[in-house]
Parts: structure tokens; sequence; C-alpha cells
């Protein structure tokens, strides 16, 4: 039985500028140039496989050759020169393969065959296709006849390489750029198609096709024809995605609704059944973050168009995007491209994906477990009295000013809020019964740092004035030695003023940067370098710190390194403020690193026994050996 099919690619091939999809910028700029007889020698056609590069450059040569061309500059297909190349018979018209005759030999054929003239039509046109394949030799040999060939010979050179031509020979030629086709065209254009072979189809099946093609007219005819032979003369989504070995939309939907439920054992339900139909880790992860790609893409009217997606699939796409949150999509899209980038290298592929997958799912539990805090200048703190095992806070009233007095045992004394209120007030009394409660001293978080705090005090605050009548006789202070600190930070004048002999006590103005993590998070290893030139121990020994909004917790390795950072707080949080450019205070926690072990012994012999003692093995081991130390 005979065979009279030709694939979709060849029988749907643009015969005119017109029928070209996606390069209304080339096909015009083309049709111009005819028209107005402002030809150039040599050009160049550049882009991705199967834009129609190949297809622009015979429509060119057979309109430059046309006997009657349109008065748009399209071919009349009636006259000799066009019957001629329609059958495949016109000597004007050249082809070449670049990728098979690419050697000196054969570009010096070519230049003795370019000094014949054409038999019919007025121009010898040199199709070079893959021109990015010749050699460098066969570069140089076609430099002078490109540059300058006879007034009857135009050559038209193609490759999807660009960057492999070399400069001498770009310089020579017109170069246009061809685009990726965009996926409302090819869906348009395969549309059309399927009405001329009587096809029905869904827009979801041809969007799918459209969308693997990935912007090549000729990759989606042959995915067309491929579905068509699977399916029939009826296209649906599932068949073609069977077809094609694409993984349907409706996979990543129902995974993205198990992963925002924080399920991860759905997920990896989903991901086992994937597994099952034959494809690959790193096709479903690739995947996967496509589809969240497409629903950040969704987040805004202006990014919209960018998703390529229309009818009722972006309906989909618009419903459960709305329940995504922006930085779990950016968390997410950054995760999934650390998971396909690590997979070929992956040990155990499935456990990679795997992981990836509860990871996503701990990132929408975590969210969901997530209690909101308060920020700390929100909070409204009253006056509070020491009790043993315990302080009693009360609330303060609404604008007061937040300050704190502490005992030398590092113990939080006295909380009191002041009123900004233009009436005068009695002074607060700070006193306590314990005598160690009137020598100022530093607040802390923790009671193992309070003797070795040595930050200035804040800023004071405005006190009012007294009331004599309704104020008993508070209790006489007694000066000591030590001088009034926080941890809070302060300035060097500050302690220069203390140093000169101000022992009085103070009440620190409590204010916090709700923005302070983000700041020291972002200068911190520049700050630790610019430490490092004041004093490299300090910097080391700061290495090992957490941010938590305010508080900077610091592990050190020996009570001795822990006094030396504590006596130098002032200067550390002093350079912080003016480096990270901070508007709060900071609260310093400087603890030291519980460490066990024992010490390790440095002789050879003591390292054997000490091995010995920890493993029994390597003590049978040495018996049964019968081995000396």
């Amino acid at each position: 039985m005979e065979n009279n099919f030709i694939v979709s690619a060849r029988k749907y091939r643009p015969q005119t500028f017109e029928s070209v999809v996606g390069q209304s910028h080339i096909t015009t700029t083309l049709k111009n140039a005819i028209a107005r007889k402002q030809l150039a020698h040599a050009y160049l056609f550049c882009g991705p496989r199967g834009v129609g590069k190949t297809t622009c450059a015979r429509i060119f040569a057979k309109s430059i050759n046309c006997l009657n061309p349109t008065a748009d500059g399209d071919a009349c297909g009636e006259c000799e020169s066009c019957r001629s190349f329609n059958e495949g018979r016109s000597f004007s018209i050249h082809e070449l393969d670049a990728a098979s005759n690419n050697s000196v030999d054969n570009i010096r054929d070519l230049v003795d065959q370019v000094r014949i003239p054409p038999q019919v039509g007025e121009y010898s046109v040199y199709i070079i296709d893959e021109v990015h394949m010749l050699s460098q030799a066969a570069f140089n040999a076609f430099l002078k006849t490109l540059e300058e060939p006879p007034h009857h010979a135009i050559f038209v050179l193609a490759t999807t390489e660009k960057h492999k031509i070399i400069p001498t020979i770009l310089s020579r030629c017109q170069i246009y750029d061809f685009r990726r086709i965009r996926i409302e065209d090819a869906v348009e254009y395969l549309k059309s198609i399927a009405s001329n072979e009587g096809v029905t189809y869904d827009d979801e099946s041809l969007h799918l096709i459209a969308r693997k093609a990935d912007g090549g007219m000729r990759d989606a005819l042959s995915m067309f024809d491929k579905a068509v032979s699977f399916c029939g003369g009826k296209l649906e989504y599932k068949e073609v995605a069977a077809t094609l070995n694409v993984l349907d939309y409706d996979t990543y939907f129902s995974l993205t609704s198990a992963i925002l439920e924080g399920d991860y054992k759905g997920s990896l339900l989903i991901f086992d059944e994937v597994l099952s139909k034959g494809f690959s880790g790193q096709t479903f992860a690739s995947g996967l973050a496509s589809h969240f790609r497409d629903l950040l893409m969704c987040k805004d009217p202006q990014t919209l168009p960018l998703l390529e997606i229309t009818g009722s699939l972006l309906e989909r796409y618009k419903q459960q995007s709305a329940a995504c949150d922006i930085g779990f999509l950016f968390s997410a899209i950054s995760l999934l491209g650390t998971v396909d980038g690590g997979i070929k290298t992956a040990t155990n592929q499935r456990l990679h994906v795997e992981l990836g997958l509860m990871k996503l799912a701990g990132l929408c539990q975590k969210k969901k477990f997530d209690v909101a805090i308060p920020t700390l200048p929100d909070l409204h703190i009253g006056s509070a009295e020491a009790q043993e095992g315990g302080q009693n806070v009360a609330p303060a009233p609404q604008g007061a000013t937040q300050t704190v007095t502490a005992t030398s045992q590092g113990a939080m004394a006295n909380v009191t809020a002041t009123p900004q209120s233009t009436t005068p007030s009695a002074p607060t009394d700070v006193s306590t019964t314990s005598p160690a409660a009137a020598t100022p001293s530093a607040v802390q978080t923790r009671a193992s740092s309070a003797a070795h705090s040595a930050m200035p005090t804040a800023p004071m605050a405005p006190k009012a004035a007294p009331d004599v009548a309704a104020t008993a006789q508070p209790t006489p202070h007694t000066p000591t030695p030590s001088r009034s600190k926080t941890i809070f930070g302060g300035s060097i004048s500050d302690i220069m003023r203390g140093d000169q002999g101000q022992d009085e006590e103070q009440e620190a103005v409590i204010f916090y940067d709700p923005h302070a993590q983000k700041k020291i998070t972002d200068n911190w290893d520049s700050f630790i370098t610019h430490l490092k030139t004041f004093n490299a121990r300090l910097s080391n020994a700061l290495q090992t710190t957490r941010v938590a909004g305010h508080t900077l917790s610091v592990e050190v390795s020996t009570e001795l390194i822990r006094e030396e950072v504590m006596r130098n707080q002032p200067e550390i949080t002093e350079l912080l403020h003016r480096h990270c450019n901070l508007e709060g205070s900071i609260i310093l926690d400087v603890v030291v690193k519980e460490n066990n072990d024992e010490a390790k012994p440095l002789r050879p012999v003591d390292k054997v026994r000490f091995l010995a003692e920890k493993n029994p093995e390597i003590a049978i081991l040495i018996k049964e050996l019968e081995l000396e130390l």
C-alpha cells in the first residue's frame, strides 16, 4: 500500500512571509528590503531550533527571484522561478549543510560555484545551515568571498550557536535574531492545523504540546503528529500527557495541596505514584519547581502574563496561588532548585527528592504552628517587686516610659513606668531591703553573667518634681566603688563619665529596634572583620554568636574568654551600634559552653589506653594479638 503521509512539519511548512509564526519582526524587515531593493550580500539568521530560520531563508530566496512579485514583497508562486523552486529543481537556490561540509575543500568548491550566474531569476542564493560547524580554516577561506561576492550572489547563513562564529564573519553579515515562539502563537497555529486535519481537541492538550515544545514550532508539530497517532481523531489532555511523557497538572496541584497542609506522608505517596509511571526524580523536581514558579506569577497582576496559560487552567492556578504565601513560594523554589542541582550526584536519588518534599512540608508545618509574638516596643512594663522565687510585673499605663533598675546579683529588682504627664508626681522609690539593692549594677538575662556586665546606662528618663507631702523619706544611699552599668548598650562618652566618679543610681530607658536582627545579620561578617583590626581575640570569640532579635548569644569555651568579652562589652556594643546603624538597645548574653569530655591524651601510649577504655573491642584485640604498649 502506498504511503502518502507527510509529517506536519513538512506539510504545513510556511510558504509566505505571512504564514511564518511568531517572527513578525524578521518577516517585516525582509519584505521591506525586497520591496525597496535594498538587499545585502550576506545575512545571518540565528536563534533556537525550530523557529523558522531555514524556512525564512527559503521564502526570502524564492521572493527575490520571483519574476512577478506581489506588492508587499511575497512571491507569486506562478512564475517559472517559483514553480522550479516548489518542485525542487531550481538552480538559483543552493542549500549547503555545514555540519557535513565543513572543510576548506568544501568552501573552495563553493567559491568556485559562486562565480556561475543564475539561469532563472536575478540572484543565486546560497543557504548555509549550521554554519557554526565550519572549521577555523574554512571560515578563513570563506572571508574574502563573503565580504565581496559577485553581484548576483547572496549568502544566507543559519545557526543555533551564534557565539561560535568568529567576529570577522559576523561583521560581514546582517544579523537577524529569531525569537522563541510564544505558547499562545503555537497554540493558535496548532488549532488551525487540527481543523484542517479534522482533529478535535481541548485547549489543555494543545497548550501542553506547545509548552513541551519550548518555543520550537517544528518540535510542536512533531508532538502533535505523535499525539494524533496515539489518541486518534480526538485529543484529550490525560492521553496527550501520557503520550508525551509529561506529568499532568493534576499531579502538581494535588501535591501542592498536600504540602500546604504539611502532609509529608501524602506528598511521599504522590511521588511514589509518579515514579511508578516511569518518570525520573529530576523531571518531577523540575516540574514541581516550574509549578511553584507559575503560582508565584499569579500573585501579582503585572506578572500574570508571564504565566502563558489561559482558560480554566488559569483559574485553578489563581485559586491555589491565593492559598500560598509569597515567602513560602520563594523558599520552595529555592529548595527545589537545590534538589534539582544535586540529584545527578546523589547516591540515592529517590531519597534525595523525598528529603526535599519533607522539607517543603516542614516549611508549612512550621508556619502552621508559629505563634505571633508582639514586638518588644509594643509591650507595656509596669512596676514589679523582686520576690524570693519570682517577680510580679503589673501592666503600665498607656504612654508610659519603660525603666529598669537591677540588683548587684543580676536579678531584676524594680521595673517602673513613668507616665508622660505635665502634672508633678512623686519620685519612685527604688530601694529594697537588701543592702546590695542600693548599689547600681547591670541588668542581665542570665545570673551567670551578672558580675561581668560592663555596659553604660542608656539616656535617663526625665523625672517629675517630687511631692514632699506625699513622699516618704527615701532610704539613704550608700556609695560603693561600683558604678551603674547596663548591658543594653551605650556610648564611649558614658563610660568616660562613669570613670570620672558618677556613681549615682540611674534608670535605663529600654527601647528596641524592631529591625535589629536583620541589620545585625546583614552586617555581621563585615563587623567581625572590622573588630579584628582592633582586637583579634574578641573577633575570634564572637564567631559563634547567634542573633535573636536584639539579643546576641555568645558561646565561649572557657571562663577566661567570657570574662574578656564581658570586660570589653561596652566597646563591642558601641562599635556594633555604629557599624550596623542600630537605633535600639542590645543584650549581650555570654555563656561558657559545657564540655564534659575528658582531656585527650597526648602520648601514643595514653592514646591507646584511652581508646581501649572507650572501646572494649580494642582491648580484646590488643590482648588476642599480644600487642605491647
